[in-house]
């Protein structure tokens, strides 16, 4: 398998061993796609889509049908009262951002319940210009657990002194040596905040996890959750947007805050982008599955190489983003030109560290991906910073992530020392 796949590239012999060790991961089959497949299946049957609802608006995109019926099964999916997903807003962190703003009122308070968010929210939140905390928001962080889990003391005792409006739940690492939340996990979160501050609104970042686990955040209780079109649920073919889901009453404050009050929810054109929008979240379950299974390899490939990897394969896991500790910034400089290499758009090109806004050190990217910025298809991320991660995402197909793994180490392995 592997040497079909590799074909006439020339490839360091440790990693081509390696790979050829990892390569069972590439065949296996997780029981719990079956379950999650079959949730987007039943969304389609009871939504009962006709072909004429594809069609969609443009101008002000009143009674736009494509995103009634667009947005009514992603309610399904997610198991949410109303879900608002629009192509005007444009990322994840635009959506939370958004919802933030919208539920925690100047002078309430605003928890992050498991440490410091990714760095470009946190800017958003805390140190930007026209940050929530800049116009009166107050912003407290409980620390992780020394294990990079949720501190449940440090919670239940933050809940009850602070009292907040809202608690910030992340469910991927992001860019961090941190650990992703699965359900369970975030259901835990749930339970302490019902316990020492019911009236708190629960509001979970669900990007990278769509569509990974059987349940969704809203089923363990979160009351709002918020992440991108272009990543799990857009199956690589939806061009733009973003989405927040949950209570009836919650999403329709959002909608005041992302259009106007008044307006709320009642415009939004699809601009003929209702057959992507669907037709994505139809093949959404499928991709999810390919880039588990990539990451699967990747894992494998790297920890053969003697790598710190997180998850390790053969573990849960709850997003599309494998951490690879590499130890050096010439060693994540050398991944990221080596996945380049396997794009099927700008391989010719090598990324270099820069600066990215939100950023405090500088970021190396690779991506060559048909949507910008869907980190659905294969692309890494790695701020220059201790202790050197680098963390790989996506991958459409199981096979190119797995290409992109390969030659990604043998670029490392060929890099000069640091």
């Amino acid at each position: 398998m592997i040497e079909t796949l590799l074909g006439a590239l020339e490839v360091d012999p440790r990693v081509r061993a390696a790979a050829a060790a990892a390569a069972p991961w590439l065949l296996r089959r997780d029981a719990h796609r079956t379950a999650v497949h079959a949730r987007v299946l039943r969304a389609f049957l009871d939504e009962g889509i006709a072909e004429s609802d594809l069609a969609g608006t443009t101008g002000y995109g009143y009674d736009d049908a494509a995103r009634e019926r667009y947005e009514s099964l992603l309610a399904r999916v997610f198991r949410a009262e109303r879900v608002l997903a629009r192509l005007a807003i444009v990322s994840g962190t635009h959506a939370i951002v958004a919802g933030l703003d919208a539920l925690v009122a100047p002078g309430a308070t605003l928890v992050a319940a498991n440490g410091a968010p990714y760095d470009t929210l946190r800017h958003a939140i805390v140190t930007a210009p026209h940050s929530l905390v800049s116009r009166g928001v107050r912003y407290v962080e409980v620390p992780r657990a020394p294990d990079g889990g949720t501190e449940a003391a440090a919670l239940r005792a933050t809940l009850r002194a602070e009292q907040p409006a809202l608690l910030f739940v992340q469910r991927s690492r992001g860019y961090a040596a941190r650990r992703s939340l699965d359900i369970d996990a975030i259901a835990a979160i749930v339970a302490a905040v019902r316990e020492a501050h019911p009236a708190t609104v629960v509001f979970v970042d669900n990007c990278y996890g769509e569509l990974v686990e059987e349940r969704e955040p809203l089923e363990a209780g979160a009351d709002v959750i918020a992440g991108s079109l272009i990543k799990n649920v857009g199956g690589g073919l939806v061009p733009g947007g973003a989405y927040v889901a949950g209570r009836a009453d919650l999403l329709e404050r959002i909608a005041a805050r992302v259009f106007a009050p008044g307006i709320g929810a009642g415009l939004g054109p699809t601009l003929g982008f209702g057959r992507a929008l669907v037709q994505g979240l139809f093949y959404a379950p499928l991709v999810v599955g390919e880039s588990l299974r990539g990451l699967e390899f990747a894992a494998a490939l790297f920890a053969e190489l003697g790598f710190a990897v997180d998850p390790c394969a053969g573990a849960a896991r709850t997003d599309i983003v494998q951490s690879i500790r590499l130890g050096a910034p010439a060693q994540l400089i050398a991944f990221a030109r080596g996945l380049q290499r396997a794009m099927p758009l700008n391989a010719r090109f090598a990324p270099e560290p820069g600066p990215v806004p939100g950023y405090v050190d500088p970021v190396i990217m690779s991506s060559g991906s048909f949507v910008n910025g869907a980190t659905l298809e294969l692309s890494c991320d790695a701020p220059l910073r201790p202790p050197f991660e680098v963390y790989l995402q996506g991958g459409v197909t199981a096979e190119h992530a797995a290409l992109g793994a390969i030659l990604a180490a043998d670029a490392v392995l060929r890099s000069d020392p640091p």
